[in-house]
């Protein structure tokens, strides 16, 4: 009784804070225009002086692909807030300002849009993984899987893959088609071939005018620097020893999101760069709320900051947790996960060994 008592409090209490973080919602249109300038403006600038650098033989140069990732890196946060209709608060300068935006990271922005409301719709709920998120398998089912299935999960975690061939995998080829939507009506079709389209014409026009070689030694590094980025940032926001999954009619919305996305708590050139996408349990709890508006919140309701909050250093230790343990609630890795179940079966045989002798 007790116990329910309290888990109704913290529900209201989460639930509160939809309340409370409406009146963040509204963006500004001068300092959405401003963020989007000096955001695209110095991408391509520091892509121009790339090439330039590329083009005379200056190699040292290239070292200018680091900071242009982190400008495309940025220009993709923007179009991430035009998904959710945050950036201008008008939809159709959303939506064209996300579609035109979408040919630079290489992401069909309608396409994207709705796979990503399906992953804020179920975020940290065990009945509904695999759209728009990183698959996470339970300790139950791992184990559950055959050598080769466990095998498969084992190199789909790996580092290697997770942030260097994924994501090269994601933005250069998986994209290019709707999967997971390819019976879902005609606007994830027209939205990934329009992509298309508009990226080979513009690659076209880049190669014509510097060459296919100078094109591929800055584009290409960029994209994919700037992609792996990405998908770490994505997966640290909800790949921490603490978040939160659960089953029906035990999942609720306000409070999966507020305690299955964390907050990624970086140094602020980085928090500028990936556009405070680090308070990631507010902006799950309420998508609305505009980017820049997400410091405000946490200077406001400081309370917010101590939730989920991880720091730089700490989130490197994420790599190694991929199961989700049902019994402790927590994200284990897979040394702790074979620990477990050895123990396990160490008190089972301990167990049948008692109940043997308690029979003789």
């Amino acid at each position: 009784m007790i116990a329910d008592t309290i888990s109704n409090a913290a529900d209201d209490a989460e639930k509160a804070w939809l309340r409370i973080l409406s009146k963040y919602r509204t963006p500004h249109a001068g300092r959405s225009t401003f963020e989007l300038a000096v955001t695209a403006i110095p991408f391509a600038g520091l892509w121009v002086l790339t090439w330039i650098a590329v083009h005379y033989g200056i190699w040292w140069g290239l070292i200018l692909i680091v900071p242009a990732a982190g400008f495309l890196l940025r220009l993709f946060m923007i179009q991430h807030d035009c998904g959710h209709g945050s950036f201008f608060a008008r939809r159709r300068f959303d939506d064209w300002t996300g579609r035109i935006l979408g040919v630079l990271t290489l992401t069909p922005y309608d396409y994207w849009r709705r796979a990503h409301a399906t992953h804020h719709a179920s975020a940290g709920n065990l009945d509904e993984r695999g759209v728009g998120d990183i698959t996470t398998l339970t300790v139950t089912e791992y184990y559950a899987r055959s050598r080769w299935g466990r095998l498969g999960y084992h190199l789909y975690r790996h580092p290697l893959v997770m942030f260097g061939i994924g994501p090269a995998w994601l933005f250069l080829f998986q994209q290019r088609l709707p999967f997971g939507m390819m019976r879902d009506g005609i606007l994830p079709w027209m939205s990934t071939m329009a992509t298309n389209v508009a990226v080979v014409v513009i690659a076209a026009l880049l190669i014509w005018a510097i060459g296919p070689v100078s094109f591929l030694v800055v584009h290409l590094p960029i994209v994919l620097l700037a992609g792996s980025i990405g998908v770490w940032l994505f997966y640290v926001q909800h790949q921490f020893e603490e978040t939160h999954w659960s089953r029906k009619p035990e999942w609720q919305f306000p409070k999966a999101a507020l305690h299955g996305a964390s907050h990624y708590d970086l140094p602020f050139v980085l928090r500028w760069v990936t556009a405070n996408i680090g308070i990631h349990h507010v902006h799950h709890l309420s998508s609305k709320v505009p980017y820049y508006r997400l410091p405000e919140v946490l200077r406001n309701h400081p309370e917010l900051g101590e939730i989920g909050r991880i720091t730089l250093w700490q989130s490197l230790r994420c790599v190694k947790l991929v199961l989700w343990d049902e019994q402790t609630r927590r994200l284990i890795s897979f040394r702790q996960a074979a620990d477990q179940r050895i123990l396990l079966c160490g008190e089972d045989r301990r167990s049948l060994h008692e109940q043997t002798n308690t029979a003789q």
